[in-house]
């Protein structure tokens, strides 16, 4: 699968695991969080061409899908990763939540998300 093909998979799954958590439908969530993974995992076995491609969601229309991206690329586009997950964590809701607790473990050093 090409790395556009990728990186379309992983938004297009995170914006449905969000719409289904927002619905109640974890079971339907947990699937497209398993896809969305998936098409991370491909695209990091790409190397830093892959993670690369993925940073151009950092620029996407929903905020849940620029948050997710933003905390798998903490560690390889870490400037501009930590900039996008400060400015979510200053909103609310589920995305902005998703960016405190992102940061939090970051500092904490316990964020590892991009390891396997």
């Amino acid at each position: 699968m090409s790395l556009e093909k990728l990186v379309e998979a992983f938004a297009q799954n995170i914006a449905a695991q969000t719409d289904c958590i927002l619905r109640g439908d974890a079971r339907a969530g947990n699937k497209h969080a398993e896809k969305a993974l998936a098409a991370f995992m491909a695209l990091r076995e790409k190397g830093d061409p892959g993670r690369d491609a993925l940073a151009a969601l950092f620029s996407h229309a929903r905020m849940d899908v620029r948050v997710t991206a933003a905390a798998f690329l903490l560690r390889h586009k870490t400037a501009e990763a930590t900039a996008l997950l400060e400015d979510a964590a200053r909103g609310q809701g589920l995305a902005a939540l998703g960016a405190q607790q992102t940061l939090r473990n970051w500092q904490e050093g316990s964020w590892a998300l991009d390891l396997a």
